[in-house]
């Protein structure tokens, strides 16, 4: 049941207020800050009230009162609006996260330095998952006479590469047969049907190459399973040292859970499109001080990865949660693009 249309001005109100200060809010403070157009008298009892509701805390008698995770959680539920974002904003995120085009690590990089530096708080992402990703194509860079690299694409976007050596010259003529031997073979399979079992029937069904191939389809063999792993690359934790919304706990529990790669990889990734986790909602007894604000990522129209800033609980979720979005949307595109 929802609150009463007063009660939510003056939830919102505080919880604003709150997030622009850092001070507990009273009412006179309230009403110099707000146009509620009610009496101080109302405004006190319905503070009371919904400090009774749990939605304020009240940190000391004499003082005013501060957003519960139970406010913070009806605001944004109910009475947050995502912020429009600058267009001169929008475009420095894009250039930001566009400098790291190469390769997917390499934007998920960039773009958790972006919203690091833009929050003033932590950044995390995840690669794409590769559950269902398929091989896209093997290229072949020469490196040397006996060596050279097989650099794997997938369909989600990853690239892999691994270095392999020979006994006999490898010439352009026979990487040439290898480009077209191996993409016949491996063009279109899931990454997780790559086992050892499928490069022996592979390699039987090479002919004349049968001979030359092992060596290459170890490399590729091993790019592969480099793919299937989901990495996460993490920025701005000592951002969180000098917020003053932390205490050294808080703080501490959050950066042992950004040193976490499992758990971060497991939390982001059972998220939702977009979403906010408000302290124990995580499941995660790090992040009780912590909201994480997350949005997943698409490649061709489906859900991959998955981006998210990490930061104490007074913070202004309008503008991050719009920030994180337009960052999710940067990193489909420049990723789309790589394919």
């Amino acid at each position: 049941m929802g609150l009463a249309l007063r009660k939510e001005k003056i939830l919102s109100a505080v919880i604003e207020t709150f997030i622009r200060t850092g001070e507990p809010i009273g009412s006179k403070a309230l009403l110099e800050e707000t146009d509620l157009g009610v009496s101080s008298a109302t405004v006190r009892n319905e503070l009371k009230a919904l400090d009774d509701e749990g939605y304020l805390h009240q940190p000391h008698t004499s003082a005013g009162r501060i957003p519960t995770k139970q406010g913070y959680r009806y605001y944004i539920d109910n009475l947050m609006k995502p912020a429009v974002l600058p267009e001169n904003l929008r475009e420095n995120m894009e250039r930001g996260i566009r400098a790291g085009s190469g390769a997917p690590e390499s934007i998920l990089n960039r773009t958790v330095l972006v919203l690091s530096q833009l929050t003033k708080a932590a950044a995390a992402a995840t690669t794409p998952s590769s559950d269902e990703a398929r091989v896209h194509r093997i290229r072949f860079v020469s490196t040397g006479r006996h060596t050279s690299m097989a650099v794997l694409v997938t369909s989600n976007g990853m690239v892999k590469s691994r270095l392999f050596r020979c006994e006999f010259a490898l010439t352009p003529q026979l990487l040439s047969m290898f480009d077209k031997a191996v993409n016949e073979a491996f063009a279109g399979v899931k990454l997780v049907d790559v086992t050892k079992g499928f490069l022996q029937t592979a390699a039987s069904g090479m002919g004349e190459l049968t001979l030359f191939i092992p060596d290459v389809l170890v490399a590729i063999y091993d790019a592969v399973q480099s793919a299937l792993e989901i990495n996460v690359t993490v920025s701005g934790q000592t951002n969180l040292l000098f917020s003053d919304s932390y205490d050294f706990d808080g703080a501490r529990n959050t950066i042992r859970f950004l040193n976490d790669t499992k758990s971060i990889s497991g939390l982001l990734n059972n998220s939702r499109t977009h979403m906010i986790y408000l302290g124990e909602e995580s499941k995660l007894s790090e992040l009780r001080d912590s909201a994480v604000i997350t949005a997943r990522y698409e490649i061709g129209g489906e859900n991959a990865g998955a981006v998210a800033v990490i930061a104490p609980l007074r913070i202004d979720y309008k503008t991050i949660m719009s920030e994180v979005i337009y960052a999710a949307g940067c990193v489909s595109r420049a990723i789309g693009e790589l394919l």
